[in-house]
């Protein structure tokens, strides 16, 4: 019988471990393509022969998702798979209909055939939107992990923008790692503190291989999710993190109602940022999806290095990228620690370069903030033209990144940084505590 034709919808990350797990080594099955969205320059790439296996010898072209209804028709396509992550519910569906609409099946693959089984146990951390503040619970689980004397390798969801051949196992240990992979912004975003921690981080684009890498240095690997997706690794404790200052968004997108009907323990964050009734109608929505699942109230608080070097000044504010993009939020941590210092925040749009003038057009509930965009050299560079250009004394940096350290700029940094803290006893450590008992 002929093989059956799919198309993988994807951003560089879901799509690749999806490919790997299920279509690779399928006789039966033949990916004439992967598409590409959300993340700029990731498109007119190929996935290449060394990762796609015997069965696809050429190797695979990645193609804008914009052309999805000419590819299917043009190569006959039987199946279309949607793999990525962060998206409305209508979002997924409208790519159903397009879909549907041009004579291909749809389909999801879920959790369950698309998790790794690991020897050691397993910690992940996910949540229902991109900036509920996962990536510092996931960090602050491994240092906890850590002062008990327990070896710890955190797997962060995958972010290959680049040379995919290059990127099938990466791991991160020191600063120099970052460079020499020429991460961009928002893989710094995530891998810095991390090394700055002393710990160290895996990532890339073949996590079977990613895993193996990982085991054979840890007791304990947590699993460090991206955007809003479900584990590439089957848990034995998953946390889920909930937004208290976007409690409308619990069940709004996918996969993030998957992850939280799935959750071993719902976190609600930024409790003491958002209003009581605000994280009381958080609460309310993780009750109605899972009625029995406990719940942890937590903090994210913020602090400046230097207050004073903000306040009564002028600054413009750079906050965390996905946060502010497809995370959907009008501001991030840099903006709330600069307005509590008393500095004035400035618009950075009036001297913003073409490129983050387009970045502005493609997020228009962005105002007084600009996002951490670097997804490559020139979208850098114009990051650093825009904050040179503006109106400002100084630059309040809400992203995780040290930017001072990334590119040369005119005006001083001061960083806004935050972390995990609980908001009640007992805490989320109670519950990782358990799971060590549990082990042993």
């Amino acid at each position: 019988m002929p093989r059956a034709r799919i198309v993988i919808l994807g951003a560089a990350g879901r799509d690749f471990h999806d490919f790997n797990l299920l279509y690779r080594d399928d006789p039966e099955v033949e990916v004439v393509a992967f598409t590409a969205t959300q993340i700029p320059g990731i498109a007119d790439r190929r996935y290449p022969p060394s990762l796609s296996g015997p069965n696809h010898p050429d190797g695979i072209p990645i193609l804008p998702e914009s052309e999805l209804e000419a590819l299917i028709r043009r190569q006959a396509v039987d199946r279309v798979v949607f793999a990525y992550s962060d998206v409305p519910h209508a979002w997924v569906m409208h790519l159903a209909s397009r879909t549907l609409s041009s004579g291909a099946d749809f389909e999801i693959p879920g959790p369950g055939r698309t998790m790794l089984r690991s020897g050691l146990p397993v910690i992940a951390v996910s949540a229902v939107r991109t900036g509920c503040g996962k990536s510092q619970t996931a960090r602050w689980i491994v240092r906890r992990l850590r002062d008990r004397g327990v070896r710890v390798a955190a797997l962060r969801h995958p972010m290959p923008y680049g040379d995919l051949e290059r990127q099938r196992v990466q791991r991160f240990a020191k600063h120099e790692d970052l460079a020499a992979a020429s991460c961009t912004t928002e893989e710094r975003e995530e891998y810095e503190p991390y090394l700055e921690a002393g710990g160290v981080v895996f990532a890339g684009v073949d996590y079977a291989a990613i895993l193996a890498a990982a085991e054979t240095e840890a007791d304990v690997i947590v699993w460090d999710g991206g955007n809003n997706d479900f584990p590439f690794v089957r848990p034995d404790l998953h946390v889920v993190l909930v937004d208290a200052l976007r409690p409308d968004q619990v069940a709004s997108h996918h996969p993030g109602e998957v992850v939280a009907r799935m959750a071993d323990v719902v976190v609600v964050n930024k409790v003491r940022s958002a209003e009581p009734e605000q994280v009381e109608r958080a609460v309310s929505a993780v009750r109605e999806l899972r009625p029995d699942v406990p719940i942890l109230r937590a903090a994210s608080p913020v602090r400046l290095d230097d207050p004073e070097a903000v306040r009564g000044r002028r600054v413009v504010v750079v906050d965390d990228g996905p946060t502010l993009t497809h995370g959907g939020m009008a501001f991030g941590a840099g903006h709330q620690a600069a307005v509590a210092a008393g500095a004035q925040v400035v618009d950075p749009r009036p001297g913003a370069a073409p490129e983050i003038l387009a970045v502005y057009r493609a997020y228009p509930h962005l105002e007084r903030v600009l996002p951490a965009m670097g997804y490559g050299e020139a979208q850098l560079d114009a990051l650093r033209r825009t904050l040179d250009a503006a109106d400002a004394d100084c630059i309040v940096a809400g992203t995780p990144v040290d930017l001072a350290a990334l590119v040369p700029l005119r005006l001083p940094v001061v960083r806004a940084r935050y972390e995990y803290e609980d908001a009640e006893e007992p805490g989320l450590g109670a519950w990782v505590d358990r799971l060590l008992e549990d082990q042993r």
